[in-house]
Parts: structure tokens; sequence; C-alpha cells
């Protein structure tokens, strides 16, 4: 099980809320992410459609296209700049052979791909790129993706995982943590704690260096992966969000080719056609883009999951639990609790539903009068008066959809 946060633990977290990822926005060289990065592996390819598959990427409410399958010529890759310009998204382009001082430029361009799991052996390589291209092309990201912690030594190149990460931060100083993890959730296989543990692994590392991390999560089926519901999607991104991640990206949104891809179950098929994860993509990423704002002023502090063998004879989550979160009472069951501080000042809950396959309607207490709580409205972006779910029962009921989690804000 997590630790739970002890409230001293809570409290010096807060006083360094303002060492948090605006940080980098001191050093105009480095990268500042300006909104919610909801995001993709495999961009679809480069042909005479790209238009339309570049607006039916902005329908599916993604914010930022990462490059280099379909777009990886430097003529592509212009194209690709200029059809996110149209349609409002970010890219992060592929740097298609060409050196830091070459390399495109658009308002729509955040950064460039440059190195997808790299070994430690390739760290000192890697901070010579990622300090020519901020010495070229100042305030752009220089993209890397790390491996997960289900890695082996010899493919991390070190010891254990958090020895990687370290290293990592300590070496190629980068201005975005990111790592893919694709968790088991089968009736033989839970692989979710180990997705946790990886999520609190760079949660930490990118809280003490003041830049955020985002994270790839299983969209489809491919090898011995299964094909995910839309609650096991949720689940994912919503757990992701309960960690303080600023960016969630789907594993894959075009089909790859290869053996490895049979089933053709991305987003969108090798074929180009949309599968019925086109339209769960679009439901969340609505919801997720709603929160976004708000979820870019939040600042996590750690997330709490509450042991089913410590819960109270009363059916309630046993309040010591509690300590340090803006929860005082919450009803016994399986949840998260990512615990958040806002670059206001206030206080931030965001309850999750641990559960994949039922939905949950806990009675919940805040630490708080309610009438001076509010509910970040995933429909809407706007804070609302929280509503009972149950005014029936007694206390506040929520509920809570399979794998979904709900943010509410509270006074300092």
């Amino acid at each position: 099980m997590l630790p739970r946060l002890s409230r001293m633990a809570l409290a010096a977290a807060v006083v360094l809320l303002t060492g948090g990822i605006a940080m980098s926005a001191t050093t105009p060289h480095r990268f500042v992410q300006d909104r919610f990065a909801i995001g993709f592996w495999v961009d679809p390819p480069a042909g005479a459609d790209m238009d339309e598959r570049y607006r039916e990427i902005a329908a599916a409410n993604f914010t930022v296209v990462l490059g280099g399958f379909g777009a990886r010529t430097p003529a592509t890759v212009q194209q690709q700049a200029a059809l996110c310009e149209r349609y409002g998204l970010r890219a992060l382009v592929a740097t298609a052979g060409l050196p830091p001082e070459r390399l495109p430029e658009s308002p729509a361009i955040w950064g460039y791909m440059l190195r997808d799991e790299p070994n430690t052996a390739d760290f000192a390589a890697l901070r010579a790129d990622v300090d020519a291209l901020r010495a070229a092309r100042p305030g752009r990201l220089a993209y890397i993706n790390l491996f997960p912690n289900y890695a082996t030594p010899e493919q991390l190149g070190a010891a254990d995982y958090d020895d990687h990460v370290r290293r990592f931060m300590a070496e190629v100083d980068v201005d975005v943590l990111s790592m893919d993890h694709y968790p088991a959730m089968r009736p033989d296989a839970d692989g979710r704690q180990g997705y946790c543990d990886n999520l609190e692994t760079l949660r930490r590392h990118a809280d003490a260096a003041g830049i955020p991390f985002w994270n790839f999560f299983n969209t489809m089926p491919f090898g011995p992966h299964y094909d995910p519901t839309e609650a096991q999607l949720r689940w994912q991104v919503y757990t992701s969000l309960a960690y303080g991640a600023k960016g969630v990206l789907y594993f894959c949104y075009w089909t790859p080719a290869g053996d490895e891809f049979p089933r053709g179950g991305a987003i969108i098929t090798a074929e180009g056609r949309r599968t019925r994860h086109y339209e769960q993509a679009k439901r969340l990423n609505a919801a997720v883009r709603n929160l976004g704002p708000t979820l870019m002023g939040l600042r996590c502090h750690g997330v709490i999951r509450p042991p089913a063998a410590i819960e109270s004879a009363t059916g309630a989550v046993d309040t010591a639990l509690l300590a340090g979160s803006p929860l005082r009472h919450l009803t016994a069951g399986d949840f998260l609790i990512g615990v958040f501080s806002h670059a206001d000042g206030r206080r931030a809950v965001l309850l999750n539903n641990y559960s994949y396959a039922h939905t949950a309607w806990p009675t919940v207490e805040f630490s708080a009068p309610l009438e001076q709580v509010r509910e970040v409205d995933p429909a809407s972006g706007q804070e609302v008066a929280v509503v009972d779910d149950s005014p029936a029962m007694p206390g506040l009921q929520l509920s809570l959809d399979a794998g979904e989690g709900r943010l509410f804000l509270l006074p300092r």
C-alpha cells in the first residue's frame, strides 16, 4: 500500500509551493508548459489526407501531437506544424535529421522529439543534444521519454528504477519528465500498483526539480497487453491526474505497422478507420481538457490509498489515514486521494474510484464547510457548488463511475 501523508510532510510541501513548476519560467531558454498535454504515440501518415486527419485529432480533444512516425521528413514536419497551428494543436516534431540551428519553427511547435527509452549510458550524449537544442531554439522542449519501472537493469543501465530516474534528472537536466507504463488489468493479472509506484517515482523527482511530468498509458492490444475498456482507459488517466501529471499520452493513436500489432486496435487502425477507442478518447479528453486549466495550477503533495485492513468498525476510513488531506470522513472503499495545493493558496483533492469494474458511492466530509467547497466541473471547467448525489441519505453522497476521479477545491 502507498504510505499515507503526514501532517508535517504536507505542511512542508505547501511551504515549497512557490518553487513548483513555474520555476522554469525564470530561465527564458527553458521550456514552460502553457496547457495540459493530451497527446499520443504514432502520428498519422503524411499523405494527401493530412488536413482531414489533423482536423480529426482536434475533434477528439487532443491538445498536442507527437511526430516522428507519419511526419518525419523536413517537408512533412513543416506541414505537420502548419496543420497543428490551423487546428489549435501543439506539436513535438521529429528532428528529421536536421541540426538544431535548422530545426523548423512555428507558434505550434512546443519542441522536438529526441529519444525514446534511453539507457543511462546514453545520458551524456543526450545532455549535449539538449544543450545544443536549447541554445539554438530557446524555449523549446527537448523531449525524451523513459522506460517504465518494469524495465530490466540491463535496459536501464542502472541497479534500479529510482536510480535510473535520479541519474537522468541530474545528468540530462530535462524540462519535462516522461515515461510509458502499460499496467495489466485482467482477472488473472493486476499491475495497477506498479503503475501507481511508477507515477509516484516521477511525481517525486519532477516535484523536486520543479518541472511537470507526463506519462503514456495503454490504449490497444499488442503482444501480451490487453485491449482496455473505456473504464480502464479512464482509470489510467485519472490515476495519473491524482499523482499530479500535467500530460497524459495514449499508446497509440495510429496503429503501427509490424507483426506486434496485428489486431489494429489503436484509436485509428492502420487502414485509417476509427475504432471504438476514438469516441472513448474524445469523451475522456473533453473532461480532462476542461479540468486542465485548474490542474496546471496544482501541485501534488502525494496520494493516499487507505488500506482496507485498517478501515474502522463504523464502515468508514480511519480518520488517522486521512491526516494531511482535505477530507475528514470517507466511506470505506477502494479509493485514491490525490492531495494538492493550488497556486492561489487553496487546497485541492482529487478523489478517484480505484475500481475499473464498479461504480462507487462514497459518503464524504470535507475539512471545510460544504458551502466553501467547489468542484471543478468536467463538462465546463467551471468551479461549481458541490451537489449531493443522494440527498435522501445522511451525509454528502458522491457518485464515481468506474475509474473516475472528481476534483474539489477548498479554502486555504
